[in-house]
């Protein structure tokens, strides 16, 4: 696929055919994917590529909650799990998680719920010995290390779309991470950063629709005038 075309096609895909991936696909997507760049070319991650029909239910039922917390503060106009927020919103937001969650157990559920059916499930895991994380020691929300990690993340994506796949990058898991960490067995010295749902696409992902460049980019200062290309 040309590169142009799928950087503007890979997006979140969550809906898939019930038709497994072959080792030999998906052996391709993480042997093209593992030239993502890393702080220090140390490729401090880890994968867990999880088959088994009962830690993958496992898996599930620990992304659950963390989920019907999002949907809540969603329902209740908050961005879910901002690091700045109104604080006390998104604990009354949360209250309602479990009323969301009956619901979607009576409507059968959709992605989360069968999350366990998903062709191909990969646990995304950080070496954080080999992470170089310039805000440690800030006192804001901590994100430097993660540009060692999630650029692998989507790299898989992009290798992904070449076999005709497609998927999702998600964070759900790390609610409860001292329990997905235990039942994959990873060691202290590891965090979860993500896990990534591939399968071939009910929909062929198409041209996707997002905000201009001028809508995120200024010039010399964050309150400078909108970027665009000079006119000679």
């Amino acid at each position: 696929m040309n590169l142009v075309d799928a950087l503007r096609t890979t997006g979140a895909v969550r809906e898939f055919v019930d038709e497994p991936v072959s080792d030999e696909v998906l052996f391709r997507v993480l042997d093209n994917a593992r030239f993502a760049p890393s702080g220090g070319n140390r490729q401090g991650w880890r994968v867990v590529v999880v088959r088994d029909a009962a830690v993958r239910a496992a898996l599930r039922d620990l992304y659950l909650p963390g989920w019907y917390e999002y949907l809540a503060q969603r329902v209740a106009g908050l961005t879910p799990f901002a690091p700045v927020t109104d604080e006390a919103a998104e604990a009354r937001a949360m209250e309602q998680a479990p009323a969301i969650a009956t619901a979607a157990a009576e409507g059968g559920g959709g992605f989360a719920e069968h999350l366990d059916d998903v062709p191909v499930l990969l646990v995304l895991l950080a070496d954080l010995r080999a992470l170089a994380a310039m805000d440690k020691q800030g006192s804001r929300y901590t994100m430097a290390g993660g540009a060692s990690i999630y650029p692998f993340a989507w790299s898989i994506l992009l290798a992904a779309r070449e076999e005709e796949l497609a998927g999702v990058i998600t964070t759900m898991p790390i609610r409860r991470e001292d329990d997905v960490k235990a039942l994959l067995h990873v060691p202290n010295e590891f965090a979860i950063a993500a896990v990534l749902a591939l399968g071939r696409p009910v929909h062929q992902p198409r041209r996707l629709t997002r905000n201009p460049v001028d809508a995120f980019t200024t010039v010399d200062f964050f309150d400078g005038a909108a970027y665009s290309p000079r006119v000679s």
